[in-house]
C-alpha cells in the first residue's frame, strides 16, 4: 500500500499527460511556454481570483510574496510553529524575524486568539515592526480567515495564505488561495495538486501585486527579460510541468471528492478510538493528510505497520524548537498546544485513488 499512490493517478491519466507532455515536446517551448499561461488563467478561474503567478516552487512562492510586500529586517512576520520549515525560513531569509503562534486545539491550524496576544506582546516590546500575518492551510483545511482578517485589519497587517497543503479547500462556497491579500501554493508531487517535479504559484485580486510579482519572479524585468528594473529572482514554471498540471487540474475534483469520501469512512471507522480530525461547519478540507492524534503514536503506528499500512508523522519538530530559530529564545512550554500536537499526531495514506 502506498501513502501516496502518484502511480495510480498516472496510470488513470497516462494518455492524457503524456500527450501533453508530448505537445511541448514538439513545440520546444519548455520555459514559459503556452501550457504556463493556459495553466494560470484555469488556475484563476478554479480558485476564483483575477491573478495567477505561476513559478518554481512552493518556497519561492512564499519569498516572492514577502519581497512584494517588502518584508525586511526589523520586520515581524507572524506564522503557526506548527507547520513546515519553509513557512518560517522564508521570512528569516527576507531578514525579517518570525514570530510564532500556537495552534488550534481541533483544526490544528493557527489559534486567532493566541496570535492577536502575540501581536500585542510585540507591539509592547517595540523592538519589531508587525507587517504580516502567514496563515497555513494544513493538512487541507483552510485556517479560520474571518478571524484572521478581523485582526489584520485591527492591527494594519497584511495575509499571506499558505494554500499549498490546502488548494480545493473551502469557507463557505469560497475556496483556498483566495482569502490572503496574496496566498500561495506548492505543486511539489505529495501536494493534493502535484506535478512531476517542483513548482508553485501565487495568487492575488490586486493589479499592482500581481504586476510586481511578474516581474520579481523573472530577475526583475521591466518591458523585457534585458530590460531589469528591480532585482528579483530566477522562479519559472517549466512548460512540462504546467502541461501535466493542466490534466491533473481537470481530475482534481472528482479526486477531491474522493479525498472526502476516504476521510469520512476513516473517521466513521476510527472516531472512537482517536481524536479524527475536525472540520468547522461551512469548511471543506481537501485532506493534504489525514491526521490522528493519539497518545500512544509509536505503539499505534508499530500496529499500521505491521498490517503493511504506512504511516507518516508530520509534524515531529515545531519551528520554536528547530536549531536555525534557537537564537529567538523560546522555551518548551511557550506553545503547549503545539507542542502537545508534535508528539502525538500521525497521518493515514490519503490520495484521490485509495
Amino acid at each position: 500500500m502506498q501513502f501516496i499512490d502518484l502511480a495510480a493517478q498516472y496510470q488513470h491519466l497516462k494518455d492524457k499527460i503524456d500527450a501533453r507532455i508530448q505537445a511541448v515536446l514538439d513545440h520546444g517551448h519548455y520555459i514559459m511556454g503556452p501550457e504556463v499561461q493556459e495553466l494560470e488563467q484555469q488556475l484563476s478561474d478554479y480558485v476564483g481570483v483575477k491573478h495567477t503567478i505561476s513559478c518554481a516552487n512552493g518556497t519561492d512562492a512564499l519569498t516572492l510574496a514577502l519581497m512584494v510586500l517588502d518584508v525586511k529586517e526589523g520586520d515581524a512576520v507572524f506564522c503557526p510553529t506548527f507547520t513546515f520549515f519553509a513557512t518560517a525560513e522564508t521570512i528569516a531569509f527576507e531578514g525579517a524575524t518570525p514570530v510564532f503562534v500556537d495552534s488550534d486545539e481541533d483544526t490544528f491550524n493557527i489559534c486567532p486568539a493566541d496570535l492577536e496576544k502575540r501581536i500585542e506582546a510585540t507591539l509592547a516590546e517595540g523592538k519589531l515592526q508587525p507587517k504580516a500575518i502567514i496563515a497555513v492551510d494544513l493538512f487541507g483545511l483552510p485556517a479560520d480567515y474571518p478571524a484572521l482578517r478581523q485582526i489584520a485589519d485591527k492591527y494594519g497587517l497584511k495575509i499571506i495564505e499558505d494554500a499549498a497543503q490546502g488548494f480545493g479547500g473551502e469557507i463557505n462556497g469560497q475556496r483556498a488561495g483566495s482569502f490572503g491579500d496574496i496566498a500561495t501554493t506548492s505543486f511539489f508531487p505529495a501536494k493534493p495538486l502535484g506535478c512531476y517535479g517542483d513548482g508553485g504559484a501565487l495568487f492575488t485580486d490586486n493589479d499592482d501585486y500581481a504586476a510586481l510579482l511578474r516581474s520579481y519572479r523573472v530577475h526583475g524585468k521591466g518591458k523585457d527579460k534585458y530590460d531589469n528594473v528591480r532585482i528579483g529572482m530566477n522562479s519559472r514554471l517549466d512548460t512540462i510541468q504546467a502541461a501535466v498540471l493542466l490534466e491533473k487540474l481537470a481530475a482534481f475534483p472528482q479526486e477531491l471528492i474522493n479525498r472526502n469520501k476516504a476521510a469520512q469512512k476513516y473517521t466513521a471507522e476510527l472516531k472512537d478510538t482517536y481524536k479524527t480530525p475536525v472540520v468547522p461547519q461551512g469548511y471543506v478540507s481537501s485532506w493534504a493528510q489525514y491526521t490522528l492524534t493519539s497518545a500512544e503514536r509509536d505503539a499505534d503506528m508499530a500496529k499500521y505497520k505491521a498490517q503493511g499500512i504506512p504511516t507518516m508523522v508530520y509534524y515531529g519538530t515545531c519551528m520554536h524548537q528547530q536549531t536555525a530559530f534557537k537564537a529567538l529564545g523560546y522555551q518548551e512550554g511557550d506553545f503547549p498546544v503545539a507542542e502537545r500536537l508534535a508528539s502525538s499526531v500521525f497521518s493515514l495514506p490519503m490520495h484521490g485513488y485509495l
